[in-house]
């Protein structure tokens, strides 16, 4: 039986696939719609329309396709997005998940599941933050994802937790920092778009890592972490957002005017996030691979190719 990875459409769930499918035959990929089952790379994605906030499917899809193992990244991820809407987040990141592993207790008992949840659970901290550090999210995001974690906590069978720091690369959405910088400079190198950048708050501190490291993590985890112990994902490195902004900067081919755009201040912007990876690479080995300049440079070069394939625009 092949892995399943819920959210599959999505941004670190795209990259899961395509990493589980240098060490597997097969994957089973959920997605809100069947729109990915374009791509299925010759049969070995099995795509499935899945909303998981719907009990129902979640059952009918398990029973069609039972699973080896199970990795949930699907669910509400852009933080900003739950200031406006805090009742969306808890109904997907939380009854989602519950919906998957209620059906996975009667359906595939044993089966075990990663759980993707985020440091923003973490109490704010100018210092590196350790899965011991004081819980006390600051954001609905970070509540709901709190809660998606302690859902997984009471569910029988072998279910790890992790909390991923920021991650970034080719596929994110522009409601990312670095992927809106991105956008914003390919946009204005195709002429679409005034060589002006509209910029948030530049001093906060980030630990970002390449989202393929992230993905990496994750099977590294399904394989030897230890159930209901929290891991961070993260590099152990905080980059300053304005000396990111400078890398891309000096990667355009244009002059680029930046400029800060009160909208995008966010109402509760920690200063520092920062993690200590030591439990994850105890326990599996792992380390950040790819450095950050070449997340970078590829996340331009993905917007560049992406307005020229799709005719995007602002």
């Amino acid at each position: 039986m092949p892995p399943l990875v819920t959210g599959a459409s999505g941004f670190a769930g795209s990259h899961l696939v395509d990493h589980l499918l240098e060490h597997e035959p097969r994957v089973i990929a959920w997605g809100r719609s069947a729109n990915g089952a374009q791509d299925d790379r010759g049969g070995r994605v099995l795509w499935q329309a899945v909303d998981v906030t719907d009990a129902q499917s979640v059952l009918r899809a398990l029973r069609e396709s039972p699973p080896s193992a199970v990795y949930h990244c699907a669910g509400i991820a852009d933080v900003h997005s739950t200031w406006k809407d805090s009742a969306r987040a808890l109904q997907v990141n939380v009854m989602g998940t519950h919906n998957l592993l209620t059906a996975l207790a009667t359906i595939a008992a044993g089966v075990p599941v990663l759980v993707t949840g985020s440091a923003l659970v973490y109490r704010p901290s100018l210092g590196a933050l350790t899965e011991d550090s004081p819980i006390g999210p600051s954001s609905p995001y970070g509540v709901s994802k709190l809660a998606q974690e302690m859902v997984a906590g009471i569910s029988p069978g072998r279910v790890i937790v992790t909390r991923p720091f920021n991650h970034a690369g080719p596929r994110q959405a522009a409601a990312y920092v670095t992927s809106s910088f991105a956008r914003q400079i390919a946009e204005a190198e195709a002429g679409i778009r005034e060589p002006v950048l509209q910029v948030g708050n530049l001093d906060a501190r980030r630990d970002i890592t390449d989202v393929r490291d992230t993905v990496r993590a994750y099977r590294l985890l399904m394989e030897a972490g230890e159930p209901r112990r929290p891991y961070n994902v993260c590099r152990g490195e905080a980059y300053r957002v304005g000396d990111l902004l400078d890398t891309l900067v000096r990667s355009a081919r244009v002059k680029i005017d930046v400029r800060t755009d009160p909208a995008r201040l966010r109402p509760n912007d920690n200063p520092v996030v920062l993690g200590d990876p030591t439990r994850l690479r105890s326990d599996t080995g792992w380390t950040a691979r790819l450095p950050i300049e070449q997340t970078l440079r590829d996340l331009l070069d993905y917007w560049r190719a992406r307005l020229v394939s799709k005719g995007d625009r602002p």
